[in-house]
């Protein structure tokens, strides 16, 4: 079985959001799953060019971007794979731009252009989405990030048919909050939150990797 965490973050050593993923395939693995790790921004790709060679009546295939770039191989290994993960930062009100170019290519050639509009993904397979951003529950609730955050999940889940969704908040923006602007943020604050909470977001990410692995597990037993 395999799980692939793809990281919308382009701080993508040990920091909030690689960090999250990197405890999703921790759980993942202890569920025996077979992990990767991905870098979007390690990657030079775009996002949908609108060529429409996804929906050309003499397709070689479905739900396959014809777009060759370094994003290709990836799109191609997460359709052999069980589970994907895709974690982004909140970006000026938005998942990050490698994260939404990464989101289109990846749900885009699955859409059908029919009636019914259904997937043409060809099989079902479990996805997460994980979101970070330094902005407080309740400033989030206000700026209305659940419904960008709902918007995604049900994407992913009708192209994939699940989709779980966890959010991290309030997250720590600098390693050193003496050397950027910081007014608006008590640094003290996000430093005590970051040491408290932020292990127990670490554990609710591992906990989804697992359950994602042995809620495959369980359908395969049906």
């Amino acid at each position: 079985m395999k799980v692939m965490a793809i990281n919308g973050s382009p701080r993508m050593a040990k920091w909030n959001t690689a960090t999250l993923l990197e405890k999703a395939l921790e759980g993942a693995k202890s569920a025996g799953a077979d992990t990767e790790l991905v870098h979007l921004y390690s990657l030079r790709f775009s996002g949908c060019i609108s060529c429409f060679g996804c929906k050309a009546l003499n397709r070689k295939q479905d739900a396959v971007c014809i777009v060759r770039d370094e994003l290709e191989p990836v799109l191609a290994r997460i359709r052999r794979a069980d589970a994907i993960i895709v974690g982004t930062p909140l970006y000026f009100l938005c998942e990050t731009a490698s994260t939404r170019a990464f989101l289109e290519r990846l749900c885009f050639p699955c859409l059908k252009y029919s009636k019914d509009m259904l997937s043409i993904f060809p099989r079902k397979i479990k996805t997460g989405l994980i979101y970070t951003m330094g902005a407080s529950c309740e400033s989030a609730k206000k700026l209305g990030f659940d419904r960008i955050f709902e918007t995604t999940r049900n994407t992913m889940a009708r192209t994939f048919g699940h989709c779980e969704l966890l959010t991290v908040a309030d997250t720590l923006q600098y390693p050193d909050y003496g050397k950027y602007e910081s007014e608006l943020f008590d640094k003290e604050a996000k430093i005590k939150r970051h040491r408290e909470i932020f292990p127990k977001d670490c554990q609710r990410a591992f906990e989804l990797g697992a359950r994602l692995v042995n809620t495959i597990l369980l359908d395969s037993d049906l």
